[in-house]
């Protein structure tokens, strides 16, 4: 039995994004996956560093190129708990990274809707790992600042 399953490592994003739920971020958590060894985490932090581009997936790149010690993510995963928004797929562009996985698809913001094409021509992309736990907890942080 293969321990490190995509369910395993988003699951790791899932407790980045119940970080950031906690500090009233929009619950999103990303991480970076290098040979089964998770190099970079991050949740969503535009609230606390007061900085629009402070995305989950924005600061693991970061995160991850520096401790590879390289710009280009090509032997890379990214776990994410939401569909990245066109921001955060350029910079994934960017990055050439190998593979994205994201559980919950984001019918309003998501890459997808505005161009399904904009990641790298060989990042390979899967959705719906552990969709319905990011969901929720999307669907709850809303329901909370409504109430």
């Amino acid at each position: 039995m293969d321990l490190y399953t995509h369910e395993y490592f988003m699951n790791e994003a899932l407790k980045q994004a119940k970080y950031a739920f906690e500090e009233g971020e929009i619950p999103v958590g990303a991480v970076i996956v290098s040979k089964n060894k998770i190099i970079a985490k991050a949740y969503n932090q535009t609230e606390r560093l007061n900085d629009v581009t402070a995305h989950a997936e924005m600061l693991a790149i970061t995160a991850a190129a520096n401790t590879l010690g390289a710009k280009y993510l090509v032997d890379c995963r990214l776990y994410v708990t939401l569909e990245p928004c066109p921001m955060c797929a350029g910079a994934l562009f960017w990055s050439q990274i190998g593979e994205v996985h994201f559980a919950a698809s984001d019918p309003r913001r998501g890459f997808r809707q505005s161009n399904p094409d904009m990641l790298h021509p060989k990042t390979k992309i899967f959705s719906g790992t552990m969709a319905a736990e990011a969901e929720r907890l999307v669907l709850d942080f809303f329901k909370k600042l409504r109430d």
